[in-house]
């Protein structure tokens, strides 16, 4: 099956235009006979920590949030499941969460973040506490996002649980950020023997400049497709 990992420039807190973006990547995905999208961490919104935990109320969604509608409706018009990262809504605060919509629309799965920075915790956002999973034309998966991958028990828990590949919905900036995409990504699918997606955010997103080069590496660490630091992109890969 074919897997894609897409990468946009977000507009901050522009909830319809950004899920028109994205819509618009699930028919391209559609088109090109993929049958997974992943999107980055807070694609929806944007990484606007404090505004979210500001207004929540407004903010936060669930996964039948009628705004989240056109992105439903791609997928069931072009067959492509995709995950969706937004700020989700947990009892103890916001949470940062992966909500992932079959080739019908219909909820999947959802995954909150486990392992929150320290400056999300300290905007108020909350942790979760279950693993995400889901199988799609026989084909498990595991889910992460971002800080999520520098834990190496998150991975090492998707390969004891059957899944054959990790989905990565993140923000890496420019500098430190492009080192730690380069080294984290590789390392997990070769110590786990899984196939790895990074889904990362381009230009500028909250306070970072993001790089880009969301890609997806092989089971043996090797760069399977990459996608290129500025501008909009649909990499895709087979697994």
């Amino acid at each position: 099956m074919i897997i894609a990992t897409a990468q946009f420039p977000t507009r901050p807190l522009g909830i319809a235009a950004n899920v028109e973006a994205m819509a618009s990547l699930v028919a391209e995905a559609g088109g090109r006979g993929v049958a997974l999208v992943v999107f980055a961490e807070l694609a929806v919104t944007g990484y606007e920590l404090e505004a979210i935990a500001a207004d929540p109320g407004r903010l936060t969604m669930a996964p039948d949030d009628a705004r989240l509608a056109p992105l439903r409706e791609a997928c069931r018009a072009a067959g492509v499941a995709a995950v969706v990262n937004c700020a989700g809504r947990l009892p103890d605060g916001p949470a940062i969460s992966s909500f992932v919509y079959g080739p019908d629309g219909a909820p999947l799965t959802r995954y909150d973040k486990v392992h929150p920075t320290p400056d999300e915790l300290a905007a108020g956002f909350a942790a979760g506490t279950t693993d995400g999973r889901f199988a799609l034309n026989g084909v498990s998966f595991g889910l992460a996002i971002c800080y999520d991958a520098h834990f190496p028990d998150v991975a090492a828990r998707a390969a004891a649980d059957g899944c054959r590949v990790l989905l990565a919905s993140s923000l890496y900036g420019r500098g430190p950020g492009q080192a730690e995409r380069r080294e984290i990504f590789p390392a997990l699918a070769k110590d786990h023997g899984l196939h790895v997606l990074l889904a990362n955010h381009v230009g500028p997103c909250g306070p970072y400049d993001t790089c880009g080069g969301s890609g997806v590496w092989g089971p043996d660490g090797s760069a399977v497709a990459e996608g290129p630091e500025e501008g909009a992109a649909l990499v895709t890969a087979e697994v």
